[in-house]
């Protein structure tokens, strides 16, 4: 059943990317927003999540307003879906009409210096976008990392989707992928993470809408090991054809404390950055996962049964229901580029942009 299923989820994505492409643009738009709000209507889990998870973001929102804000969220991810299909086809013009990015002489200026710079970014609107402008637009080629994904066609099939628009893709598995950023990021090169969801149970906790999460320690102990700039990037989509972004202020290496403490302060710092552009533009953010140390100990709870006791380790790896586990993970990140379907409808594959 399983590989029966693996075999579905890898021919649905490859029907996307070969027939999504070939529709009219406004044909592709509309298809988007129907396939979401089917989805939305389901009421499926990952729209519960999305739910929960917003009323964290917007704690003041009336439950009506919360079903808005799920319901313009499904269409904003799958917005990010049609896109994405359609990237490969998209001409330097039409890349560079789609995205407006500000703050962006925060990268330039960095990686002309001849420094190396970490780009670090949430779930927010379309990265993969981002990242086919600065490739294309800016001409910055970047590196990247991969999630391993099964069947092994369906992570082959993104590995080249990714690569074909210019990114160069580090498998995370097998221990060298940190050290691979790292020589990127010494030679003067731009490395980009997704950074608002640690799958490990390494990750370093953050307070994130009033509440402990954990996130990815890899960005800033690139930049710590590196001498990187480290800059936050937020994303947002709004009701024109082009997506937003901005670059935010750089994340510095605190002068005093271990690498530990160091890197708590920056992660935090991250988390806030990444916070406020979340809380710009809620139905953007495509978090339809648990999130939170007390959602994924609940998570936990419910997989024992009850009375029994769950772990705080099992808790914090905070892995969803059938979520392979990884052989090894480096702390940098979860990011570049890999989850699976959630209630039939495609999960976002991290990383890849910035």
């Amino acid at each position: 059943m399983s590989d029966l299923k693996d075999r579905l989820s890898d021919g649905l994505y490859g029907l996307g990317w070969a027939t999504v492409k070939k529709l009219p643009e406004p044909v592709a738009a509309g298809l988007g927003r129907r396939i979401a709000d089917l989805a939305w209507k389901r009421r499926g889990k990952g729209v519960l999540r999305l739910e929960s998870n917003l009323a964290r973001v917007v704690p003041d929102a009336t439950p009506e307003r919360l079903a808005e804000l799920s319901r313009a969220g499904m269409r904003s991810y799958m917005r990010y879906w049609m896109e994405s299909f359609r990237l490969p086809a998209w001409s330097k013009e039409r890349v560079e009409r789609g995205v407006d990015i500000k703050d962006i002489h925060r990268l330039k200026e960095s990686l002309a210096s001849g420094r190396g710079v970490v780009l670090a970014l949430p779930h927010l609107a379309n990265w993969d976008l981002a990242g086919v402008w600065a490739t294309r637009v800016l001409g910055l080629p970047f590196t990247t990392v991969a999630e391993r994904l099964e069947p092994e066609s369906l992570y082959d099939r993104f590995v080249a989707y990714r690569e074909s628009l210019g990114m160069e893709v580090v498998p995370h598995t097998g221990g060298s992928a940190f050290g691979r950023l790292a020589r990127r990021l010494r030679a003067g090169g731009l490395v980009c993470l997704v950074a608002d969801r640690d799958l490990s149970a390494s990750g370093t906790e953050v307070t994130f809408f009033g509440d402990t999460a954990r996130m990815p320690a890899g960005p800033a102990i690139l930049a710590q090991q590196t001498g990187a700039l480290l800059l936050p990037v937020t994303l947002w989509y709004d009701d024109t054809p082009v997506m937003k972004g901005r670059v935010h202020p750089p994340v510095e290496v605190p002068g005093e404390g271990t690498r530990a403490e160091k890197t708590a302060v920056m992660t935090q710092a991250l988390a806030d950055a990444f916070a406020e552009g979340i809380a710009d533009h809620p139905e953007d953010w495509h978090m339809l996962q648990r999130l939170w140390l007390a959602d994924l100990e609940e998570r936990g709870a419910e997989e024992q049964g009850p009375g029994a006791r769950v772990s705080e380790e099992r808790g914090a790896a905070g892995r969803d229901p059938g979520e392979r586990v990884p052989e090894k993970r480096i702390p940098e990140e979860r990011g570049a580029a890999g989850q699976g379907p959630d209630e039939r409808t495609p999960e976002r594959r991290e990383g890849g942009a910035a």
